[in-house]
């Protein structure tokens, strides 16, 4: 794939109707019933206008999302699954604490729950104050023990340069991977089976991987930092595709679990409780409290790619019911970032990674690139998934067979990931 030109797209809410990767020559287009529009390259609609996001909430989310009576059975045999495991241990689960509202608020509903969940921020360098005290506060009045791991800095300097030097999307790989790979690492140690996650369908519904992808890919992460990365790659944390996709899950059957999905979550009816009730404060944004996404969010993606994720955000909520379109449309007219406040952040990052303000300034100019021009795992997920989909389909060989099908099957995964 062709580099993209950077958009270089305003910030002060001016509607951004242009994005990298999209043919110049096509037309501008919002869907009529969320916010999506366009700037996603692989956006289509239907003879209303409305676009391939909703049909995908309709036909794949809203089938799978329970009914609140049913939502309330399915939390009870879930919370019993979770205690009987749990008996006469210290922990029956583990939470990953951010301290935004999703995560904080799942810890506020685990305590609620009768759950002994082990708590585990991962510092990977770009936590803004406010989110530090936001984790004090909700460990604090919960009673929960908190673990804090903190990242080696110079690792993740280099790691965080190397993906800004690959030009690409998703700038909060580096952060993402270590938050999954060292919590899933305090879950082995612990023994903990259960990770607890606030991932939802009410506010995460639609989200364009066309704008991002899989920041779980390790084949991905170590492929730009051997490209753009200036030193060894040492304690960094790193999940590979076999641990993620068979050892964890498999082997360890560990399960990550998703319980407000099994409740009416609101998101403002959150925010006010842990406002309220924990001492928690707002950011101003979803995933703003690293310093680090804020400006990945608020500027570089628009900025540099034309990808407002306040869309995919908002229209989430739309679908939902938790906002009109209307709303929606009067949240994108307000700037992406304050001025001063942008400044301010660029000034910080630059002297955080080490580089002068001119550098930064020249990285972010550069033309955008994508994911696909990097090595990745999507010939692995594919090859593993649809041998798993084969065995599946042989359920009724004898099990003695099966399992030797099964071993062989393994062996070849194994040589096929170099593990």
């Amino acid at each position: 794939m062709q580099n993209a030109q950077a958009i270089l797209a305003p910030i002060d809410g001016s509607p951004i109707t242009n994005a990298a990767f999209v043919p110049a020559d096509k037309p501008y287009q919002v869907c009529t019933r969320c916010v999506m529009d366009t700037t996603d390259p692989d956006i289509t609609f239907d003879d209303k206008g409305v676009c391939n996001h909703c049909y995908y909430y309709d036909n794949n989310i809203m089938p799978t999302w329970p009914s609140p009576e049913k939502g309330a059975v399915l939390l009870q045999e879930m919370l019993a699954k979770v205690k009987a495991y749990g008996k006469g241990k210290q922990y029956d689960c583990i939470i990953g604490l951010s301290g935004g509202i999703d995560s904080s608020f799942i810890a506020v509903k685990a305590v609620e729950w009768g759950l002994r969940p082990l708590v585990v921020h991962v510092d990977a360098g770009w936590n803004s104050e406010l989110a530090v005290m936001n984790i004090e506060q909700i460990c604090k009045r919960l009673g929960l023990d908190l673990v804090t791991h903190v990242v080696d800095w110079e690792e993740m300097q280099d790691m965080q340069l190397a993906f800004l030097r690959s030009n690409l999307a998703n700038q909060d790989v580096p952060q993402d991977h270590a938050f999954f790979a060292a919590l899933y690492g305090y879950a082995i140690k612990a023994g903990i089976k259960y990770v607890i996650n606030g991932s939802n369908f009410a506010t995460e519904s639609i989200l364009p991987q066309s704008w991002g992808y899989d920041a779980m890919d390790a084949t991905h992460v170590k492929a730009i930092h051997k490209q753009f990365g200036k030193r060894k790659r040492g304690k960094f944390p790193i999940v590979g595709f076999f641990n993620l996709y068979f050892r964890y899950p498999f082997i360890l059957k560990m399960e990550v679990l998703r319980p407000l999905n099994y409740i009416v979550y609101n998101k403002e009816e959150a925010i006010k409780i842990l406002e309220r009730d924990y001492g928690w404060r707002y950011y101003g944004g979803k995933h703003y409290e690293s310093r680090w996404t804020r400006f990945f969010q608020a500027y570089y993606l628009p900025h540099k790619f034309g990808y407002d994720k306040r869309k995919a955000h908002l229209s989430s909520l739309v679908v939902s019911g938790q906002m009109t379109r209307n709303q929606a449309l009067a949240e994108l007219q307000k700037p992406l970032y304050d001025s001063k406040l942008l400044e301010e952040d660029k000034a910080f990052i630059a002297k955080k990674l080490g580089i002068t303000s001119a550098k930064f300034e020249a990285l972010l100019r550069e033309p955008p690139r994508h994911y696909s021009e990097f090595p990745n795992h999507q010939r692995k997920f594919k090859l593993a998934f649809g041998t798993y989909r084969v065995l599946r389909s042989l359920a009724y060989i004898p099990v003695r067979i099966l399992a030797k099908i099964k071993g062989y099957t393994r062996r070849a995964l194994r040589m096929l990931i170099g593990r």
